[in-house]
Formats: C-alpha cells, structure tokens, sequence
C-alpha cells in the first residue's frame, strides 16, 4: 500500500466518523426509517410495476413512494404517535401519583396476608418517576422530547423516500464496491436480506400479534389503561419467551389481589394458552425459519442493542448478531472453510 492509498484510507475513515458525529442526535430515526423503507420496498416494487403501465417510469417511481410513506403515516405512525401520547399521559399519571389501580386495596389484602404494610403507592410513584427521568429527562423533558420527536419522523419521513427511490442504486453501488468476487457478494446480499427480513418484519408481527391479543385479555378481565399496558408489551414481546408476561402475570395477580379472583384466574389461565402460544408458535414459523437464530441470540442481540443504540436497538442487535452470521457463512461456504 503507498502513501496515497494510505492517506485517502486515513481521510475515508476521518470523514465517516465525523458524518457518524453529524447524524448521531438522530441516529435511531435514521435506522428507523431505513428498516421501514426495507420493510416497504418489496411494495414499492409490485405498485411501481403497475403504474408504469400508465405513467412513466419516474412519475410511477415517485407516485408509488409517496403513496405508501402516505399509508405508512396512516396506518403506522399516526396510530404509534397516539399510543404514545397515551403511554406518556398514562406515565406522567403513574409519576405524580394519579392513577386508577385500587392501591389501596392491594395495600390491605398485603397488611392482611403479611401482616406487613407495603407503601405500593409511593413505590408506584417512585418507579414512574424513574422511567419518566430515564426516558425523558424528568417530567421538564417531555415537551423537548416531543419536539426531538417531531423533527426526527419528519426527516425519517424523507430518508424513506429517498431511500425508496435511490435504494436500489445504492445496492448496486454496494455490489461493485466491496471487493468480492460478484457471486460471493450475490451470495451474501441474499442471505443478509433473508435475514434481515426474518428479524424485522418477524419480530415486528409476531410482538403485535401478541400485544394485540394480550390487551384484548386485558380489556376483558378490567384491567385498567390498556392501551397503556399494551403499548409497554408490544415492546416487550420483542423479547422472546419472556416478553409479554411482564404485564399479564401481573396484572392477574393485581385483579385477584383486588378481589377480582375469576378475572384473574381467568387472565392467567388465557395468558398460558393463548398468549404464550403465540410467542411460542408463531416465532418459530416467522422468524426461525427466515433468519436462523436461535432465541437466545436474539435476546441477547435485542438487550445489546438497546443499550448501544435505543429503542431501533430492538432490531439493530439481532440483525447485526444476524449478518456475522451470514457473513460467516458465506465465508465457510464460498471459500471451502471448515
């Protein structure tokens, strides 16, 4: 390697860690939307191919994109922007001690078991105020949250469609660029995008489905916000096996410790055989089939991740865990490794 080879390594490297320092303020929303626009583009393909019949291909291109970041909107980030506002009110409620669980009651069904009094209120309180300063800074870092908040969807928003239009130049660029042999790249890009596929779109439906059909166990035994409550376990069922019990394990235990004994059991009984189900049934079918991780990998990807990166560290991890996979494969298989 000669110097100029070496001072323009040097000025590559230089340059993508200041580009890493401009984009780190809104790094998750830029994964973000770069997942969504992976998740989107297969659809771009099929409408795209349809409306070049009438138009050209550029309109078709540019019609196609907006129309779905438009649904995208509706459908998807509309309804998480309203969940969101409930899950921070319903937070906000927990921290300064406004809530409408019967604390009260579950406080003297304890006095009366233990013999013992438990302050649940003020250890309620305490933990709400806990998320709330972990997640936003304190109750003063809502409204500045919300406006980071704002700023990023919008520029999520055109990254989306860019990335929809510009993606497939991009991957092109990526092939003639990394200096393999072009079926070893051929090899690699599929396997990445088999996996990546498995992750994102996998864990995405399998934590909703879950959530989905918790919340509605949740509504009917009386549990209280549930919107709240389904929101915290569409997030938590992104963790295998464990995720979703978090909440319907307690909250069955909060109905019968009310009094509400049928509720709960009936809860308990519905979060067994239905809920955790579909955690164990349709992970397997979803996702193990596509990416080939084993769960244990992706818990781990998925903890790694969310601290490294934030909340996008929920696919960040196990995709990242995934293409060392894929990469490793592809080494083994291409190049006669054993």
């Amino acid at each position: 390697m000669n110097r100029g080879q070496s001072f323009l390594l040097l000025l590559i490297a230089v340059v993508a860690l200041v580009t890493l320092f401009v984009i780190a303020p809104f790094i998750e929303y830029v994964i973000a939307s770069a997942i969504l626009a992976f998740v989107l583009y297969p659809f771009h393909v099929r409408l795209s191919r349809r409306l070049n019949r009438s138009f050209s291909r550029r309109v078709a291109n540019t019609t196609s994109a907006l129309s779905l970041i438009l649904a995208s909107i509706v459908s998807v980030i509309l309804p998480l922007v309203y969940i969101s506002l409930v899950f921070v009110r319903d937070l906000t409620a927990i921290a300064t001690g406004d809530t409408d669980l019967k604390i009260a009651v579950i406080e003297a069904q304890i006095a009366e078991l233990t013999g013992e009094e438990v302050a649940i209120a003020e250890l309620l309180t305490t933990a709400g105020q806990v998320l709330v300063s972990t997640l936003f800074g304190g109750l003063g870092g809502i409204v500045s949250s919300a406006f980071r908040a704002s700023v990023g969807l919008t520029l999520a928003v055109f990254l989306v469609y860019y990335t929809l239009l510009d993606g497939p130049a991009f991957v092109r660029w990526l092939r003639s660029t990394i200096p393999l042999p072009p079926e070893v790249t051929a090899d690699l890009v599929d396997r990445v995008n088999v996996m990546t596929r498995g992750v994102v779109i996998g864990h995405i439906w399998v934590a909703l489905l879950q959530a989905v059909v918790a919340g509605v166990g949740l509504w009917a035994a009386g549990v209280p916000n549930v919107v709240f409550w389904t929101f915290v376990m569409a997030i938590l069922a992104l963790l295998p096996l464990i995720g979703a019990f978090f909440v319907w394990g307690p909250a069955a235990v909060y109905l019968v410790l009310i009094g509400d004994v049928v509720a709960g059991v009936l809860l308990a009984t519905y979060g067994v055989f239905v809920i955790a189900m579909v955690d164990n049934y349709a992970r397997p079918i979803v996702i193990d089939q596509q990416a080939h991780l084993n769960p244990a990998i992706v818990l781990l990807g998925v903890f790694g991740g969310v601290y490294s990166v934030g909340f996008t560290g929920l696919f960040v991890g196990p995709i990242v865990i995934g293409v060392l996979a894929a990469t490793l494969d592809t080494f083994r298989e291409d190049y006669d490794v054993i």
